[in-house]
């Protein structure tokens, strides 16, 4: 079985990533037609008002019909009821991905409710940022910014080749691994850091009224970047702790060690052991600069469609 070109895209839900994908494509002409589908009536009207498809629909079946490639960008919680509900609508040979940062629920949900004539390959843009909605979107989000394809349940070459192709189209650098190793790295490198920030910023919620003013009025950048994590979508990162969370008790287990043993450093007046963690985890900021994965606030873009 062979795959079509990608004449025709689905969104199903428009928020910051799938509207950031819509400006891509309208912008890079990848796509002869985009249909935008939203089950929340002002997140639809905002992307028709923007311009950000040719046809919108509150029904995803609808959406679908015809497409080549359909790009789930909801919470993780809705994926298996857009997965059912799509199923019988979905045309031979199309690809069926996604963007959510958690991947072996996805590939349960995909083998459980897609037909065998569609092409499965759930996906992750590595990118973001705090703001949520159609009009956060901005067609330059995905440069040079990973995106991680999975490859456990689709063995076809041309369809791999094609979703990857997509992907590096709209500036990506493509990486595929399997969901399980997936979920562990993100489990680490983006699931803990803001499950940290909610709760320091939540700590300083529940501070006595002048003190927390204070907090607010005096925030170093540490703790504006604490603040800037904490304010992304909530329902996106409770389905996040809720689909990995496995991974996720078990980075946490390790994190709190290390942080018993830098307590008991500061209690003791240990300066040596402080010094020494310090040092050798300043070596991952660099290194995370010298892949060019930090954006500086002022180098980001709001570009529209």
């Amino acid at each position: 079985m062979t795959t079509p070109p990608i004449n025709n895209i689905a969104l199903i839900g428009i928020g910051l990533i799938n509207s950031s994908l819509a400006r891509a494509v309208r912008l890079k002409n990848l796509s002869a037609h985009i249909a935008v589908a939203d089950i929340n009536p002002d997140h639809l009207a905002m992307a028709q008002q923007i311009g950000l498809g040719h046809k919108y629909c509150r029904r995803n079946a609808e959406a679908v019909a015809e497409a080549d490639l359909v790009i789930i960008g909801t919470p993780l919680g809705a994926t298996a009821q857009v997965l059912q509900e799509i199923s019988p609508h979905l045309k031979q040979g199309c690809i069926v991905t996604d963007v959510g940062s958690v991947k072996r629920c996805v590939v349960r949900d995909c083998a459980q409710f897609l037909p065998a004539h569609v092409f499965a390959i759930p996906g992750h843009p590595i990118a973001g940022t705090e703001h949520s909605g159609p009009a956060a979107g901005f067609a330059e989000l995905f440069q040079d910014r990973f995106c991680v394809l999975v490859n456990d349940l689709c063995a076809d070459e041309y369809a791999r080749n094609t979703l990857e192709n997509f992907w590096r189209a709209c500036g990506a650098i493509v990486e595929w691994m399997e969901a399980a190793h997936h979920d562990q790295v993100l489990a680490i490198t983006s699931h803990l850091p803001h499950l940290i920030a909610y709760t320091i910023v939540g700590t300083a919620t529940d501070l006595a009224k002048d003190l927390k003013q204070e907090v607010i009025r005096y925030s170093a950048s540490g703790f504006r970047d604490f603040t800037r994590i904490a304010a992304s979508d909530p329902t996106m990162w409770r389905d996040v702790f809720m689909t990995n969370r496995d991974a996720v008790l078990d980075i946490l287990q390790r994190f709190n060690e290390d942080l018993t043993h830098l307590q008991r450093a500061i209690r003791a007046g240990d300066a040596a052991t402080l010094f020494d963690w310090f040092t050798r985890t300043r070596d991952i900021r660099r290194n995370i600069v010298s892949l060019k994965q930090h954006v500086p606030e002022d180098q980001k873009k709001t570009g529209q469609p």
